[in-house]
């Protein structure tokens, strides 16, 4: 699986996993569910999991780059789109801080409103400084 397309299934299934506050295995089931396959893929494991296991953590450091909103306040679109961009920029998964940013801006793009990709943008930004 390409790192774009784990991406976005990591994306769908944390997504699942906050709003409907199920447990990982069940939230990859249902994502998965219409792939022949249930392997998960090694990229999207590390994601998934790594959110997962380190999410108070980086949620700690989303809202610590938070200007005038809260992490509650958040809609589950950019939540998660910044959970996983943070996870792959600062917890030892090989991608350039660029490319997350880039690829969660895109993902924004594609499933928040029109807003949502500045917004991914600027809060990932702050964080490099």
């Amino acid at each position: 699986m390409k790192r774009r397309i784990a991406r976005e299934k990591a994306f769908q299934i944390l997504f699942q996993m906050d709003i409907n506050d199920i447990e990982p295995k069940d939230a990859i089931d249902y994502v998965l569910e219409d792939q022949k396959e249930q392997e998960i893929d090694a990229f999207l494991n590390q994601m998934v999991n790594g959110v997962t296991d380190n999410k108070q953590e980086i949620d700690s450091r989303i809202t610590d780059n938070l200007e005038n909103w809260t992490l509650s306040r958040l809609a589950s679109v950019e939540k998660t789109l910044l959970r996983i961009a943070a996870f792959e920029m600062f917890y030892g998964v090989e991608t350039p801080q660029g490319v997350a940013i880039n690829e969660a801006v895109e993902l924004a793009n594609t499933y928040g409103d029109e807003k949502s990709g500045k917004f991914i943008n600027g809060v990932l930004s702050k964080m490099i400084k």
